[in-house]
């Protein structure tokens, strides 16, 4: 294997590490400043090292330290340690293992060897992720059990019935989705999302299951134990549900676990209904035509763009004592996005000049698609954070309802509809 194939072997699991278990502290920001601003308060912005906040990301790195450090009590009563350990443990490697399959980027090729832009190059996609999203309930089950206490055992048992309630109609859901595209691996069915609907829709299957994009969703944040379905956890009726007895870094488990998973659960709904990475009109192919006139304008709408942010950021981001420390993140955010700028400039500059090749194109049109596929995947962990802080948590009696009464009738006849359309037009 040559240099350049394993540089991209490594890429893939280092985008994977950053877009899952590096994206948990940026999604606790996000929560924290997308509360503040619905519940009209600002959210964490004093805690910095050296005047850097970040906008309050520091106080994110905090907590994380936080947690480290903390003493790790473990009462007298626990007498399954080892399951209790364990049980985090499961819970946080089933969130992250199944975010492994997402695609980020179209294949790329070196040397005529065909690489996966994805953690693990493997073509299970779909069932991957729900053999790995339904292994996690065994996680919260056991940690429920093992700690021997009421309301974390009533948080494991009602964990365990929303899991099965919902799974199914989420399955169930797939199956209109999987028929509508060729295949159950995720690159595949991406790409066949880059395609038009009679030359003006995306094929994108928000569009083509819109029923099925609308359960799914729902029971992906069932599944993510998410408002309003935190019933496993719910603090006003039961402490802490199902991790009561835990803390220091075996809560952090399950605290980043539950991240990890919004953001393995965000990522298959942007993948099979928004068109993964895929930029509207613009496939694959038509990125490798159009890329230098994409540079091009690349090189005109950054720039404009970098100009805007610094006005907001020496505007909005001054405090009233001149010799505050916290002042220095205005010049030091700015300095670094016109440093940026000017790599950017060197970079469109020297490929005007020098030219495309076949390779350079590929990796431009990727690293292009990832960006896209980030984007997308940062608008939907908003709108998982959104509904947590619109909606209440459901009764117990209503969860049930909906799952069973409403989801899967809904799911079975999305299926008949979809399978009778399919064959209709076949024949």
């Amino acid at each position: 294997m040559s240099g350049l194939a394993i540089g991209i072997v490594v890429l893939n699991v280092v985008l994977a590490l950053l877009f899952s278990l590096g994206a948990a502290p940026i999604l606790v920001w996000i929560e924290r400043r997308v509360a503040g601003l619905i519940q009209d308060r600002l959210g964490p912005n004093r805690c910095h090292i050296s005047g850097i906040r970040l906008g309050g990301l520091v106080q994110s790195l905090a907590d994380m330290l936080k947690l480290f450090f903390k003493e790790d009590f473990r009462a007298n009563a626990i007498r399954e340690k080892f399951l209790f350990s364990l049980a985090p443990v499961i819970v946080f490697v089933s969130a992250f293992l199944s975010f492994m399959v997402m695609p980020f980027a179209d294949d790329v090729y070196v040397e005529g060897e065909r690489f996966i832009m994805q953690g693990l190059p493997i073509d299970t996609g779909v069932l991957w992720f729900l053999a790995l999203a339904g292994l996690s309930v065994y996680g919260i089950m056991i940690g429920g059990w093992a700690s021997r206490n009421k309301y974390a055992l009533l948080g494991a048992m009602r964990s365990g019935a929303q899991v099965i309630s919902y799974e199914a109609a989420m399955g169930l859901s797939l199956i209109s989705v999987l028929l509508c595209y060729p295949s159950v691996q995720l690159g595949d069915i991406v790409r066949a999302q880059g395609e038009l609907l009679g030359g003006i829709l995306p094929a994108w299957g928000i569009f083509l299951q819109p029923l099925a994009a609308l359960i799914f969703i729902v029971t992906a944040f069932a599944e993510a134990n998410r408002t309003p379905f935190d019933l496993a956890e719910g603090e006003s009726e039961i402490v802490g549900g199902f991790h009561t007895e835990y803390g220091a870094m075996r809560f952090g488990l399950f605290f980043v676990g539950e991240y990890v998973a919004m953001s393995a659960s965000s990522a298959l709904i942007v993948t099979l209904f928004f068109g993964g990475f895929q930029l509207p009109y613009l496939n694959t192919q038509t990125l490798h035509v159009t890329m230098p006139l994409i540079l091009g304008a690349l090189g005109i709408v950054v720039p404009l763009g970098s100009f805007y942010g610094i006005r907001w950021i020496r505007k909005h981001n001054r405090w009233a004592l001149p010799n505050d420390c916290r002042n220095r993140e205005s010049a030091w955010l700015s300095n670094i996005i016109i440093g940026l700028n000017g790599i950017l400039a060197a970079g469109i500059g020297y490929v005007w000049i020098v030219g495309l090749s076949s390779f350079s194109t590929q990796m431009l049109t990727a690293l292009l698609q990832v960006a896209t596929f980030a984007l997308k995947l940062l608008a939907m962990n908003f709108v998982f954070v959104w509904v947590r802080w619109t909606l209440p948590r459901f009764r117990y009696d209503q969860l049930q309802m909906l799952g069973w009464k409403v989801l899967m009738p809904l799911a079975l006849a999305n299926i008949i509809v979809t399978a009778s359309v399919i064959v209709l037009r076949g024949a």
